[in-house]
């Protein structure tokens, strides 16, 4: 029997607790958002379908819990990771300084080459900003990686940072480029920005959403 999707992605999102990690995901994959915050215990995760150019992908996307009494458990989940997503919270500095431990956990724990990008979110609440743009665009010159503004609340470049992920690890695997489409209960995700980008955030307005698989 033909397999229903042409790849399947592990993608990870880590980081401290109450970034933002769960909201962030339910927004992507469920075209929602819940203002109650239960924190993660251990791991949690969701299954999604996505046309990426003309290739049915399925993502399965690893909730991570940020309290320290769950690194053993979360740790065990890097390696397999396809993608990792990095969250902090602009209004907490401390969220941010710690991303630097979080790299650390994904060079010692992850397998070798994985994708890897940097998400500040929460940035509807630009007034109440705590980490400066520059410190970002620094961290991300020296890790390399590209960073997106997102908002789980507002829906923000959700979409797209998950697309961005998506097409690094496709072309990576050998995946085409190529136009998108849409087809039976799974969407097209929008065009990812192009290569090189992540000296700046990427702010176009995110136009579709994945649904669950």
């Amino acid at each position: 029997m033909a397999k229903a999707y042409d790849h399947l992605f592990k993608l990870l999102l880590i980081g401290d607790s109450g970034m933002g990690k769960t909201c962030l995901i339910i927004c992507f994959a469920e075209d929602g958002f819940n203002n109650t915050y239960i924190s993660t215990i251990g791991i949690n995760f969701k299954i999604c379908t996505v046309d990426v150019g003309r290739k049915k992908i399925k993502l399965q996307v690893w909730d991570t819990a940020g309290q320290e009494r769950f690194k053993t458990i979360t740790t065990a989940y890097y390696r397999g990771a396809m993608g990792i997503i990095l969250v902090y919270d602009i209004t907490d500095e401390k969220s941010f300084e710690n991303i630097q431990n979080w790299m650390k956990s994904i060079k010692e724990n992850a397998s070798a080459g994985v994708e890897h990008l940097l998400l500040e979110n929460k940035c509807d609440m630009e007034a109440k900003r705590k980490v400066q743009k520059e410190q970002v665009i620094k961290l991300a010159r020296e890790h390399g990686i590209r960073f997106f503004e997102t908002s789980a609340k507002s829906s923000t470049n959700v979409d797209e940072a998950f697309s961005s992920l998506v097409w690094d690890i496709l072309l990576k695997s050998g995946g085409q480029r190529s136009g998108g489409q849409r087809s039976g209960n799974s969407h097209s995700l929008p065009p990812a920005p192009p290569p090189h980008t992540d000296l700046k955030p990427y702010d176009k307005k995110n136009t579709s959403k994945c649904s669950l698989g």
